[in-house]
């Protein structure tokens, strides 16, 4: 073909805001589009077409992706009119015909619920690429030291002060084939470790016929990919089963981790959640977890300024949270969210005094989570490199930090995607130093 003749296809953008969940949604889209033909663009400024995958779990999320939407606008081939922008993900399944009344600027939306139709949607707007042929759907395109894999969608706990729900719709188990063959695809890339993410992965398997479960899930997987690491993450306390624990314990590539989000310890303030348990109960589950699994690792999330919640329910909380029962601790304000019950509930406290008791929480949270990690100091830890800073110190992750949330660890050699041996010879706060 002549160059005067060659024209290049259509190149895409995508923009990724929120969760990890978002990213392997934002994954699955950009595979979709390779495989019809679409270019992948580096700078928005220069698509075709820019999505924006949005977050809409809580307010500020839904303030940010606004922003990145209006940022995106004012692109000058998007104020030309020469390319097309795409609002995709959590706030066109929140607020539907809504958005596209408030958002002129964007030419599509696309919900979460219709992201199979990607290509589609794109082909409508900017026009037809020819499929790239030379794009094996069961290759990863690059390979990365960690990914997430999602196990299942949807949330059936309606938690009162949750967005999820509606906006992903009831829970749904992905079979296991499908997750499988997306582990297959990134391990053949190189990937090292394998996350596997949900809105409730202990539920995964329940609406599945062949009464597996997530231990079967992870057995299986760590059978089939002995030197590839998997984490599970986002596991409710429920979902902390003893067979789960048999196999954390009995296979060396399953991080001895677990994320378990308990968001408070008062049985009144839970139950007004929607939710189970008390500060008993966590205790015991803690205790059991410890007991079959030694040395694991545990992180939580706690919701501060939760309607009605007194100075005695929080100092509940407070005591509980400097017991030091966890290695990290994600705290976070109540966000208000509308179409929630937890909206209509009495005894909303102001801005102010939710900000104040999250930081409260968050500074009890790291005097009593700092001296855990210190207890590392002295022990073997097998690291998976992920990079180099400026002055060459590499850094990376052992089996007891997960991506993005818990800190690194410094290593003197190591390529990134190799596991080396190191001894934690010192830890800052959550970061630790190798030797």
């Amino acid at each position: 073909m002549s160059a005067t003749s060659a024209k290049a296809a259509p190149s895409v953008y995508i923009l990724t805001m929120g969760c990890a969940k978002n990213e392997v949604d934002s994954a699955s889209m950009a595979r979709s589009l390779k495989a019809a033909g679409y270019r992948m663009a580096d700078d928005a400024a220069e698509a075709d077409a820019v999505i924006v995958n949005t977050c809409s779990f809580i307010q500020s999320a839904t303030e940010e992706s606004i922003e990145a939407i209006f940022e995106a606008a004012s692109l000058p081939r998007m104020e030309e009119g020469s390319a097309a922008l795409i609002v995709a993900g959590c706030m066109p399944a929140r607020y539907g015909d809504d958005l596209s009344e408030e958002l002129t600027e964007a030419r599509a939306f696309v919900p979460c619920s219709r992201e199979d139709d990607i290509v589609a949607v794109v082909e409508g707007l900017v026009g037809p690429a020819e499929p790239a042929g030379n794009v094996p759907p069961d290759v990863a395109e690059s390979a990365h030291t960690f990914a997430y894999v999602k196990i299942s969608d949807g949330c059936d706990r309606f938690c009162s002060y949750c967005t999820i729900p509606f906006i992903r719709g009831r829970y749904r188990s992905f079979p296991y084939e499908d997750i499988r063959a997306e582990v297959a695809r990134e391990v053949a890339a190189g990937t090292r470790e394998i996350v596997l993410i949900a809105q409730d992965t202990g539920r995964w398997g329940d609406d599945l016929e062949g009464g597996r479960d997530l231990a079967w899930l992870v057995d299986a997987l760590a059978e089939e990919f002995p030197d590839t690491w998997l984490r599970v993450m986002y596991l409710q306390p429920e979902g902390v089963t003893d067979r789960l624990l048999s196999v954390m314990a009995a296979r060396e590539n399953v991080c001895s981790y677990l994320d378990i989000p308990l968001q408070h310890v008062d049985d009144g303030i839970l139950r007004a959640m929607n939710r189970t348990g008390n500060a008993a109960e966590f205790r015991a589950l803690i205790e059991r977890i410890e007991a079959a699994v030694p040395g694991v690792t545990l992180r939580t999330t706690l919701i501060a300024g939760f309607p009605g919640e007194t100075e005695e329910q929080f100092e509940e909380l407070l005591d509980f949270v400097s017991e030091g029962l966890f290695h990290y601790i994600g705290v976070f304000p109540y966000s208000r969210e509308e179409g929630t019950r937890a909206y209509k509930l009495p005894g909303q406290l102001d801005e102010e005094e939710k900000a104040e008791r999250a930081q409260i929480l968050r500074d009890a949270a790291d005097a009593a989570c700092a001296p855990r990690i210190a207890e590392r100091i002295g022990g073997a830890a097998r690291v998976l490199v992920e990079g180099a800073e400026e002055d060459g110190q590499r850094f990376g992750r052992a089996q007891c930090q997960a991506p993005d949330v818990d800190g690194v660890t410094y290593v003197s050699h190591g390529e990134p995607g190799d596991i080396v041996d190191t001894v934690i010879a010192d830890t800052l706060l959550y970061e630790m130093e190798g030797e």
